[in-house]
């Protein structure tokens, strides 16, 4: 069949899920036996977001071919088990500087470079995929209607909308307040934002309400005869216990059902979703809790989005619900470290860049290796692990990366030789997926072969720095093992300390490839020792 084209926007305001709605229509066309890609749209002008800081954006989330994109990019994967790729993470400035290097080049012959039609025609090829085979392609727009960058962006889709005729359809996210002194909830805020969207040229085909409270018929009916849309199209996005519930929620009402009407599907049977069902059954029975203390420096939950929701769903398969502590690392000394940590059946040492907070994170791994506490040290994190053993073990007192202290006599994590005459920033790291090989009889190995029984993984990566490999005889002859190599270059990938109940250290980001159905094996194996 053509390819369907399905447009997620928001209006009101930020932050109402367009990204889980996205997921959600995903899942339940994955569900109908489609095959499907999602792709994000961000209107600011940043390349990527590599460069943001996670305050500002949330955690920067990396694809298999190595671009940094923004977190929604982890719910489309967590959701629907696709791997994305940069070709799924777009920004006004990645369509600016191909624009830009094309004029350059000389391909436009000399016209003006306007926003219409060269910005837009841009906009629009990366909008179509036409050269990848997929049945449906829903488009994510950051943003909220009305906002300046975005323009470009809406006006790509209004011009789409008239060219694809039957195979685009428009889903806006509005929000429905409720006034709590009036107890009243409120359409206007929607009618206003369905309104400014039909001032661009855009009717929305489906609505989906964002609300805190139960919307009946009569509002539903109202939503639907101010907007001009169809009443089955009108459906309600509730607070819900869970994310995971969203698709089902959305399932219920007939989105799925209602996208394929407008585009001329047959609608057929509701599939019946088993394996999702069963996950949130197992969602739902978890009732022990387990205790997980969190040891970064960004005091914000979706600075660490997919280890979050790595261990959650991990816990969930191991039958116990995940508490997750935030532990400020600037706030943890030597003299308060195990009240920080009390109370705390493992620890996880998390990513991250720059001085602020290292000292924290070294004094918690110090603590957790010499209390034997399940430990999980994830990028810097595993950094930090080996940087407190060359100090404490090794006994190199002045130890660290260089990255921290340029000077140091003992570099235990360093830069690699082609990087260091390197001065930008953006996109100079390692990323991406490498291979990873697994030493026999290792802990590591272990977890990983109860999911997939292989030697050879691959694991995605967003870092600069890396183990020096000078040193790595003294790590093994001390007790902490290097038993992840990447066989190409030869860096350490993982290390840990088979002495110890679970202490693990990764370079690479095993939370990039967690989802819904397939927990990663490392989350897995770490959570199966705290429920022991």
């Amino acid at each position: 069949m053509e390819t369907k084209y399905i447009f997620v926007t928001g209006g009101v305001v930020s932050s109402l899920g367009k990204g889980i709605i996205a997921a959600s229509i995903g899942k339940l066309l994955q569900a109908r036996g489609y095959k499907v890609t999602i792709q994000k749209f961000d209107p600011y002008i940043n390349i990527d977001p590599g460069t943001l800081n996670p305050y500002e954006h949330g955690e920067c989330y990396v694809t298999v071919d190595g671009m940094e994109t923004d977190l929604d990019l982890g719910h489309y994967e967590r959701f629907t088990g696709i791997e994305t790729t940069r070709d799924n993470s777009i920004t006004t400035g990645r369509i600016y500087k191909t624009v830009i290097d094309r004029e350059r080049r000389g391909d436009y012959l000399g016209k003006t470079i306007q926003v219409v039609p060269h910005i837009t025609d841009e906009i629009k090829r990366r909008m179509l995929r036409e050269s990848e085979d997929f049945d449906f392609v829903i488009t994510e727009v950051g943003g909220t209607i009305g906002d300046i960058e975005s323009a470009p962006f809406m006006e790509a889709i209004r011009q789409l909308r008239w060219q694809l005729g039957r195979n685009a359809v428009c889903v806006h996210l509005t929000y429905v307040p409720y006034l709590k002194a009036a107890d009243e909830l409120k359409t206007k805020p929607t009618q206003h934002s369905v309104k400014e969207l039909q001032g661009m040229g855009i009717q929305p085909d489906i609505l989906v309400l964002r609300t805190e409270r139960h919307l009946d018929d009569s509002l539903r009916m109202k939503v639907a005869s101010f907007c001009n849309v169809d009443l089955e199209c009108v459906v309600q996005s509730e607070d819900m216990p869970s994310i995971y519930e969203v698709p089902v929620s959305m399932q219920r009402q007939g989105l799925d059902a209602a996208i394929m009407r407008k585009i001329g599907i047959p609608v057929g049977e509701t599939p019946a979703m088993k394996p999702w069902h069963d996950f949130l059954d197992k969602q739902r029975r978890a009732t022990r809790e387990v205790h997980v203390g969190l040891v970064g420096k960004y005091d914000l939950q979706d600075a660490y989005k997919s280890i979050r929701e790595s261990l959650n769903l991990a816990g969930i398969y191991n039958n116990v619900k995940v508490r997750l502590h935030f532990i400020n690392s600037e706030g943890v000394t030597a003299d308060n470290v195990a009240a920080q940590l009390e109370g705390m059946a493992g620890i996880i040492i998390c990513p991250g860049f720059g001085q602020r907070g290292i000292e924290g994170k070294l004094i918690a791994a110090q603590y957790t290796r010499t209390h034997d506490i399940p430990t999980f040290g994830i990028c810097l994190g595993m950094q930090m692990m080996a940087i407190e053993f060359a100090r404490n073990v090794l006994g190199y007192a002045d130890a660290n990366s260089s990255e921290m202290s340029a000077d140091t006599a003992h570099p235990v994590i360093d830069l690699m030789e082609e990087q260091k005459s390197i001065t930008q920033m953006g996109g100079t790291m390692r990323l991406g997926a490498y291979d990873c090989e697994l030493r026999e009889g290792s802990r590591a190995m272990e977890a990983y072969a109860a999911a997939a029984n292989s030697q050879l993984i691959k694991e995605r990566h967003r870092h600069r720095y890396e183990f020096n490999n000078a040193y790595k005889e003294e790590y093994e002859a001390a007790g902490m093992k290097c038993v992840g190599i990447n066989p190409a270059a030869d860096l350490v990938e993982i290390v840990e300390i088979p002495t110890l109940r679970w202490y693990i250290g990764t370079q690479f980001h095993p939370e990039y490839s967690s989802t819904v159905l397939h927990p990663h094996p490392l989350f897995m194996s770490f959570l199966k020792e705290l429920k022991d």
